[in-house]
């Protein structure tokens, strides 16, 4: 048996419920965001990976070019946000130079919508 003395030294170790409940939230936001955002950086980066491509082999006009981007996008099914007008595109000391720039707006639970700002340009 234990004394008295021994009853009080020991503690309760562990998490409340409602600490548990706080921490299943917070992973389930975490978790709603990466649901939400992945596809849209998933985007992002084919559009840049086309970019490139098209600045390189494109052709040497802007009509070439916008032309071959819309190939790619035709191509790659997850290019959405963008068409070949929205490309800007210049030459820089003898080389191409096709920049983009659009906005993502993602709801993540009504009224509540998060924007993401996405830019790039070739390389």
């Amino acid at each position: 048996m234990m004394t008295k003395r021994h009853r009080i030294g020991r503690q309760q170790q562990g998490i409340t419920l409602l600490g548990l409940l706080f921490w299943a939230i917070v992973v389930g936001f975490i978790a709603l965001l990466t649901i939400r955002v992945l596809p849209t950086l998933n985007e992002f980066f084919t559009i840049q990976k086309s970019v490139n491509k098209v600045a390189q082999e494109g052709g040497d006009t802007v009509p070439q070019i916008r032309a071959a981007f819309e190939k790619q996008r035709d191509i790659e099914y997850s290019i959405q946000s963008i068409t070949s007008k929205d490309l800007d595109i210049t030459k820089e000391n003898d080389r191409i130079v096709v920049r983009f720039a659009y906005d993502k707006e993602i709801e993540l639970m009504a009224p509540v919508f998060l924007l993401i700002k996405y830019e790039g340009r070739s390389r």
